[in-house]
């Protein structure tokens, strides 16, 4: 795994108890820290693919443009004074709060736009995910105006070029309403961005600079070149910082929101409503290369479990999970619920075969059947029971219940594996390295104990030793950790019976050693806490429509005659 992927994928919970080719599994990501909700968006925009903030725009793709000359229609050397000055689209709120959009900012954004969702259908292509199945059956190669879209809500027909110039509009008016929500907010000045988006947007900034140089432009006729007509410096600027004041302003919603305090009351109404959701069960997992081999562990499964990390060793996929299985917590999942087993990518907790007509695209609220996971969390299931679906095998430790378990917080220094390449992924690394690895661990651990084995020494022991960037900054810790969240063997180490704080281990992941110290629980139960987090998300989404609600985009006629609209693959 690239290192630039280890923060993603770190502290998620991955399935680590797979016997398959982990880069073959498209799990979805959880929030890796403090779970707190962001401001979910209107129904009207979900259907966006977002623009993106500057750090996004693929450089690659610009250069592309340039070198190839495949530039879109209208494009031209000089910076268009037109796009610069004429109005195509107002966003307001019908009262005091209003800005008016110019046909170069409807570029920027449609360059942005463009190029995202390039980068998507190539992701999908990557996972082997079908991009019609996602809504992107689209040809890039091809003028897009001469290309057919059906929205799969409306079933209304138009061209590629009309559905991208409407995701366009629906992008700048979500990003300029919570713009101008921001600086009403602020005594109407801009807010300051934080420090290190202004570092990032430098950074940017002097890396499109010498791209260009590199071809001979300024950094205005690159963007101009690459991006359309009236996307200079300046405009690039402005919008990539109005972005950021977008996206402060929604996360500024969403932290008050996780402020709030509900009641008891509130947490068991929702409790009661979300009854199937909250419940969790205790159980060993093991995913097989095929069913035979999922079949055979079944058979060999003793009815007690005592030899399941025995049999996850057999039919182990490679030589560093034979070892790895040794250590149960890596097949073990305490506490976890439907959903968080649907991330993992278990075949148990995959939505069962169906079809679509042809032409109907995948919807997000369509209802799936999950035989599996109805089996498992069924009110017949008891301690012991045994599953083999298709690849998957389960032994259930303790069947379906609300659990009291507390959320709790942990801090760890990570020590990976050095490899030769920063590519390879740590379970690729030797034995030889994994050893070193391991060593390295034993001294850091070490010398924390012989220290006064405080939680400030163990702290103090982080920013120098672990290679999770994603946490070193912090001290290594993670907050409201609740089960699942974490790789699965992180994961059974915190959760485990007796767990008190003070704690100290080295626990192995894929990821490299891990070494533990145990802050302590919370005073909130897991499932209060995933209440309060749903009922803060609601809260925050309910304020987020309401604000989306009072603004509205008009577009101007006479500037729109001057916007980007296709790709001119024949330039």
């Amino acid at each position: 795994m690239a290192k630039k992927e280890l923060d993603e994928d770190l502290l998620t919970g991955g399935n680590l108890s797979s016997g398959k080719d982990k880069n073959a599994k498209a799990s979805q990501k959880k929030s890796k820290n403090n779970q707190k909700s962001s401001v979910s968006i209107a129904p009207k925009t979900k259907k966006i693919i977002q623009s993106t903030v500057a750090v996004v725009i693929v450089v690659a793709l610009l250069v592309t443009y340039v070198a190839t000359g495949a530039v879109r229609k209208g494009f031209i050397a000089s910076l268009s004074i037109p796009a610069q000055y004429f109005t195509g689209l107002t966003v307001s709120n019908g009262e005091d709060s209003k800005a008016k959009i110019k046909v170069s900012t409807y570029n920027f954004y449609f360059a942005t736009t463009y190029n995202t969702m390039q980068s998507q259908k190539q992701q999908y292509s990557q996972y082997n995910i079908d991009p019609a199945q996602m809504g992107l059956d689209v040809d890039f190669d091809q003028p897009l105006s001469k290309q057919t879209y059906t929205d799969s809500e409306t079933k209304e027909e138009m061209t590629w070029a009309e559905h991208l110039h409407n995701m366009v509009v629906d992008s700048i008016e979500n990003t300029y309403t919570y713009y101008l929500a921001a600086v009403a907010e602020n005594n109407g000045e801009e807010p300051e961005i934080t420090d290190e988006q202004k570092a990032e947007l430098e950074d940017t900034i002097s890396q499109y600079r010498e791209t260009a140089n590199g071809y001979g432009y300024t950094l205005s006729g690159y963007l101009v070149k690459a991006m359309g007509k009236g996307v200079t410096e300046s405009v690039f600027r402005t919008e990539t910082t109005r972005q950021y004041i977008a996206q402060n302003y929604k996360n500024s919603i969403s932290e008050s929101n996780a402020e709030k305090e509900y009641t008891a009351e509130d947490l068991n109404n929702y409790k009661s409503e979300h009854e199937s959701d909250l419940m969790t069960v205790d159980a060993k997992f093991f995913e097989c290369s095929n069913e035979d081999d999922a079949k055979a562990f079944a058979d060999e499964l003793k009815a007690d479990g005592s030899n399941f990390a025995d049999l996850a060793v057999k039919y182990a996929s490679s030589d560093f999970y034979k070892t790895a299985y040794e250590d149960e917590g890596y097949t073990t999942e305490l506490g976890v619920t439907r959903s968080t087993l649907q991330n993992k990518g278990y075949a148990i907790a995959a939505a069962d075969e169906h079809t679509h007509e042809e032409g109907e695209e995948h919807s997000d609220d369509e209802e799936l059947v999950y035989s599996g996971l109805d089996w498992l969390f069924s009110s017949d299931r008891k301690a012991g029971d045994i599953k083999q679906y298709s690849t998957s095998v389960v032994y259930v430790i303790s069947p379906a219940t609300i659990s009291e378990r507390k959320t709790i917080n942990v801090r760890h220094i990570l020590i990976a594996p050095v490899t030769d390449d920063e590519n390879t992924a740590a379970t690729d690394a030797t034995t030889e390295q994994w050893n070193t690895a391991y060593n390295q661990a034993k001294e850091v651990l070490d010398k924390f104990n012989a220290g006064d084995r405080t939680e400030d020494s163990f702290t103090a022991l982080v920013a120098d030793n672990s290679t999770d960037t994603g946490s070193a900054e912090n001290g290594g810790l993670y907050e409201n950790v609740v089960p699942g969240q974490m790789v699965n063997s992180f994961s059974y180490w915190c959760f485990e019976n007796g767990r008190k704080a003070g704690d100290t281990a080295i626990v192995k992941s894929d990821y490299g050693y891990h070494i533990m110290y145990f802050v302590g629980e919370n005073d909130q139960s897991v499932w209060q806490y995933t209440a309060q987090q749903a009922l803060a998300t609601e809260d925050s989404q309910s304020a987020g429509e309401k604000l989306e609600e009072a603004y509205t985009i008009k577009e101007n006629w006479f500037g729109s005659r001057y916007f980007e609209k296709d790709v001119d693959i024949d330039a």
